[in-house]
């Protein structure tokens, strides 16, 4: 049987972590946590569980500490995960069953999973945006897995919020985050498979969570309009308060049924829309 390393980046999770950890310690054979600098139970919480701990600080972009903890790992696959997240038994399963395969069971499971043309049509989507992702030939490295995204109480379905496809399962030395900004897309040197089922992600459970972390996104994204000095151009002010909230909300809730998931599918697409204008207004102080 091959080795399982987990790991994690936090800051101040101790609501999170306990349940994050619980749903993986059957699987895992190490537990790596990055913490950056936490002022409440996190690291005790992390301690409980055996976990390898690094305290260190919490930059802005938080990939910097996942990358430190992917790093530290010691096993030959490596499952990423976010304090929020939780990894369900069916999916656990799944990977201690993928990790063991042969390179050739490998290609014969991918060509059998039963939502694999929703799979690649999501993974399509994320290389136009982002580019290539991995390689078209060789041995599989990585996994996106797909994400159930719990928002005001609601696993959402709609709204081209699932399958929120993530690259979490990779091979040792085979993946890497470049630490560039909040958005990017892991560096694979090898395939891009999927796996079937379902990590749960409690994204937001209140509207006061959902806020404090479209706050951090919204900061971040007026940095970088700032940075590449975007929020400049001659029609930046057009693009960013009429023309992208008002596609993105009309994309999101009608094109992609974002009604079909009720009033959080409603809150989702408004106030994803407004990120467009809340981040350009904030880039211009």
């Amino acid at each position: 049987m091959k080795q399982l390393s987990v790991v994690l980046a936090v800051f101040n999770e101790e609501k999170n972590l306990e349940a994050c950890l619980l749903s993986i310690r059957d699987i895992a054979q190490e537990i790596v946590i990055v913490d950056g600098s936490s002022t409440d139970q996190t690291v005790a919480i992390a301690k409980k569980f055996g976990s390898r701990i690094l305290v260190t600080d919490n930059p802005p972009i938080f990939h910097i500490n996942k990358q430190k903890a992917i790093d530290m790992a010691k096993n030959e696959w490596i499952l990423q995960l976010d304090a929020d997240e939780r990894v369900s038994p069916a999916l656990a399963k799944e990977i201690v069953r993928v990790i063991n395969m042969t390179d050739e069971e490998v290609v014969s499971y991918q060509e059998k999973l039963p939502d694999k043309k929703l799979f690649l049509r999501h993974q399509k989507l994320l290389e136009n945006r982002d580019g290539a992702i991995g390689t078209i030939n060789g041995y599989y490295a990585a996994f996106f897995i797909p994400r159930l995204n719990y928002f005001l109480g609601h696993y959402m379905r709609y709204g081209g919020v699932y399958p929120d496809g993530v690259i979490r399962l990779i091979k040792k030395g085979k993946a890497y985050l470049p630490c560039k900004n909040v958005h990017e897309q892991m560096v694979v040197e090898g395939r891009v498979g999927w796996l079937q089922n379902d990590l749960y992600h409690m994204d937001s459970p209140t509207f006061d969570r959902y806020l404090q972390r479209n706050k951090r996104y919204i900061d971040l994204m007026a940095k970088e309009l700032q940075e590449s000095k975007k929020n400049t151009a001659l029609f930046a002010p057009i693009r960013y308060l009429v023309y992208s909230p008002v596609y993105w909300f009309f994309l999101t809730y009608i094109r992609h049924k974002g009604f079909l998931d009720g009033f959080p599918g409603f809150v989702f697409s408004l106030f994803s829309a407004l990120r467009f204008p809340r981040s350009y207004l904030k880039s211009l102080h």
